[in-house]
């Protein structure tokens, strides 16, 4: 059994009002700084062997201070690199809440191609394959694993038996944690978008 902390970024100013994918040079805003401080104090005492980051900044800005904190150095993995948002990338939400195909894209996110980008599928067996190779590698380990909102539903979404269709029904927060288990005959899900405190 590998025990997966799944962890998606911390926040910055373009979350919530900017698609931005790919995009270099987005970074942790303050807010998104002493969520990631705060997060890697949670998991302080973690027993993790190893920590795996999407190489873009604001998913290495809050794997470092986990690391740094558990003495371990962040690897990065393409396998839980962002969606490939293409013509999106950058794009306001606002903008984008007249575009047919980017309502095509959130009710059937199973087959709507980005324009000039990913298949919501092609990213799901993305991660998926990495966290099956990364379970071979650290078999009885607990390894974390930064990701994106998107990346990380589409996940729990595979385990759980969830169709793509229907996978917006998650709630994945920024520096949120969830927990997946693998087995080498099947899986389990024991957590989902904690942020360590209740909201109403």
């Amino acid at each position: 059994m590998t025990k997966f902390l799944l962890i998606r970024h911390a926040t910055t100013d373009s979350v919530g009002k900017r698609l931005s994918g790919r995009m270099p040079g987005v970074s942790l805003n303050i807010e998104g700084q002493a969520q990631a401080q705060k997060l890697a104090q949670r998991l302080a005492g973690a027993p993790i062997a190893a920590i795996y980051s999407s190489p873009l900044e604001r998913t290495l800005q809050t794997a470092q201070p986990i690391a740094a904190i558990l003495n371990l150095q962040p690897q990065t993995d393409e396998s839980f690199l962002e969606m490939n948002f293409g013509e999106w990338t950058n794009a306001d939400f606002k903008e984008l809440a007249n575009d047919q195909q980017f309502k095509y894209f959130n009710y059937f996110r199973s087959s709507a191609r980005i324009p000039g980008g990913e298949l919501m599928l092609e990213a799901q067996t993305r991660i998926v394959s990495g966290l099956i190779k990364l379970a071979q590698q650290h078999p009885n380990e607990t390894v974390a694993v930064v990701s994106h909102s998107d990346l990380i539903k589409a996940a729990i979404a595979y385990f759980a038996g969830i169709h793509l269709d229907m996978f917006q029904r998650l709630e994945i927060s920024p520096a949120s944690i969830s927990i997946i288990q693998l087995y080498p005959e099947t899986a389990q899900i024991l957590l989902v978008n904690d942020t360590g405190g209740l909201t109403f």
